[in-house]
């Protein structure tokens, strides 16, 4: 049974094989196990390809069994058109986009089960390029934000320098009535007389606006860093809103190019493998020689083209018998007198018909 099965697989014919010895149907059973579980690893490898685009495991399964299905009947239909015919060079010739359309499959199937195979690898390239994202997302947000942070901390400088630059204003009178006081600059006289009271007034007003210019740029910079301390909380909430598309980047397309930034040779050997067991049914048909089943199918097709050839031979001749005795037929048939005489009273009848329609027609315009 299970060999019956493998050479429906063959795409080989049952009715030719059963004449033909258990070796030549053991051949035909062994290229149908080919086909079957080159199937079968084009189901495992689709459905795991198929799971990293949907993330569902009933839906990978599902479409993966289809794959395989196409696989299968694909690999079938190659193996059975492919004829002995005697001629190693027409063979190949009669092959050569069979087997083009095998390294296609090939490709396919090996893909994902390299994916697979350096799963470990490629999730490492993925993580490595996931932080290149985050950081280059994260700087790329930051040019959004940087001039209202860079103008709100110039304004908070500005403010803090203009408070600095009060209290040297300030210290600067101090010191001036303070010398007045000692003699050392001014009137140059020792004691608190009335150019000390008056550089003294001039420091306690400076003094007191010192003050109350502190009180106010303290409010002012506290408005400014709340700003900043906003535009800061607005700027992680960006950053945690689209690190989720950073971190999904693993899809299928994903995990092809980072496949591809591995060293090439593991997966070259890979795809080699696969495209051995793809083509290995057709390089089984082109190097086994000729056998019987291949002479019992040439038989058979060259039998059935003899017989179309001499039907449509037959079928040329009635064509062209049946024509000669037609033309004959007429041509008695014209020689006739009574024909003669009728179409000839048809004739006259119409050109009569015709005479009274344009009668009639060119009285009604007049």
């Amino acid at each position: 049974m299970l060999q019956r099965f493998f050479i429906f697989c063959s795409g080989a014919d049952t009715d030719i094989l059963k004449e033909c010895s258990p070796g030549e149907r053991t051949k035909y059973a062994g290229i149908g196990a080919t086909v079957f579980f080159t199937a079968v690893m084009a189901t495992i490898a689709g459905s795991y390809a198929l799971y990293t685009v949907f993330d569902t495991l009933f839906s990978a399964i599902f479409f993966g069994i289809i794959w395989g299905l196409l696989i299968f009947n694909l690999d079938r239909f190659i193996v059975s058109t492919i004829k002995k015919r005697g001629n190693f060079f027409d063979e190949i010739l009669q092959a050569s986009p069979r087997i083009v359309l095998a390294i296609i499959i090939a490709i396919v199937i090996s893909k994902p089960l390299e994916m697979k195979i350096f799963e470990k690898e490629i999730n490492q390239v993925l993580l490595q390029e996931k932080n290149d994202l985050t950081l280059a997302n994260k700087d790329q947000l930051a040019l959004q934000y940087t001039p209202s942070l860079q103008a709100l901390e110039a304004e908070i400088d500005g403010l803090k320098n203009e408070v600095i630059n009060k209290e040297a204003s300030v210290n600067e009178l101090y010191d001036t009535y303070i010398a007045e006081a000692e003699g050392r600059k001014g009137t140059e006289r020792l004691g608190k007389g009335p150019v000390y009271k008056e550089k003294r007034e001039k420091h306690d007003a400076e003094l007191t606006a010192l003050q109350a210019l502190k009180v106010m740029n303290a409010e002012k910079i506290s408005g400014l860093e709340a700003q900043m301390a906003t535009l800061a909380l607005e700027y992680d909430a960006k950053v945690a809103e689209t690190q989720p598309v950073i971190d999904g980047f693993d899809g299928l397309m994903a995990r092809v190019n980072a496949l591809d930034k591995l060293p090439w040779l593991p997966s070259f050997f890979i795809f080699l493998l696969f495209l051995a067991i793809e083509t290995s049914p057709i390089i089984a048909k082109l190097l086994a020689p000729k056998g019987a089943y291949d002479l019992k199918l040439e038989e058979q097709e060259s039998a059935l083209k003899s017989w179309v050839v001499q039907q449509k031979l037959q079928r040329d001749v009635l064509v062209a018998t049946d024509r000669n005795i037609n033309n004959k037929v007429y041509a008695d048939i014209a020689e006739e007198q009574e024909l003669y005489d009728y179409k000839r009273k048809k004739a006259r009848e119409l050109m009569q018909l015709q005479a009274d329609s344009f009668y009639k027609k060119q009285k009604s315009i007049l």
